[in-house]
């Protein structure tokens, strides 16, 4: 019996393809696309980057660094334009509509004053953890996070994971898939980390707005 390919073997013959079309650049694409909001698992652009760039091409593994240094800047441009989104439609929307999902001028506000006093370890740390560094970047343009420090942090935070994961394709060869073997179960303990404190936020809303009444 036949067995359709799962998303992730499909996502891997598409990585597969970019790096046998463009090579180095294609890992810049690979992880501007996963840092623009779009999850494409980095856990895979980059251990397998390492292994058919890097390991498979004879190469020494000091050109890691040139892999970690090619993700940032896929990570950095990525990035960016998920900021831009967030500063050209996420604050107007949200002045405008924000009240319609429990989100108030104030709740705003507070974003913007957590940003401004956080937001650089913020940018910085979030890029070392799974799921977050994919969306993290939207939020910092809403709250119009100063965009200099933005990039440097986004690239400073980027780097020591990309090239985690690219010398850790390039030691493991063929096996590189382990790496998204062992960091899978993180994976889920974030995503419901995110989900818990959502309704949090909305249990507090809507107790405020009762309230209110």
């Amino acid at each position: 019996m036949l067995h359709s390919p799962s998303v992730e073997d499909q996502i891997l013959e598409f990585i597969l393809y970019i790096y046998q079309l463009l090579g180095w650049p294609g890992v810049v694409a690979l992880m501007a696309i996963e840092s623009a909001c779009i999850p494409l698992p980095s856990e895979i652009i980059m251990p397998l980057g390492g292994w058919m760039l890097i390991k498979e091409q004879g190469l020494a593994a000091s050109y890691t660094l040139l892999a970690g240094l090619y993700g940032a800047l896929g990570c950095t441009i990525g990035s960016t334009i998920a900021y831009g989104v967030g500063v050209w439609g996420g604050r107007p929307l949200l002045n405008r509509y924000g009240r319609y999902i429990l989100i108030s001028h104030h709740d705003i506000d507070m974003v913007d004053g957590w940003f401004n006093r956080y937001g650089d370890r913020a940018i910085f740390f979030s890029r070392l953890l799974p799921v977050v560094r994919t969306f993290i970047s939207l939020p910092a343009g809403i709250a119009r996070m100063h965009f200099g420090r933005f990039l440097i942090y986004t690239f400073a935070g980027s780097f020591p994971w990309c090239l985690g994961l690219a010398y850790g394709g390039y030691q493991l060869g063929a096996h590189w898939e382990q790496i998204r073997t062992v960091m899978r179960p993180f994976d889920i303990p974030i995503i419901v980390v995110i989900v818990l404190l959502a309704a949090f936020f909305l249990y507090r809303r809507i107790r405020q707005l009762r309230q209110g009444d």
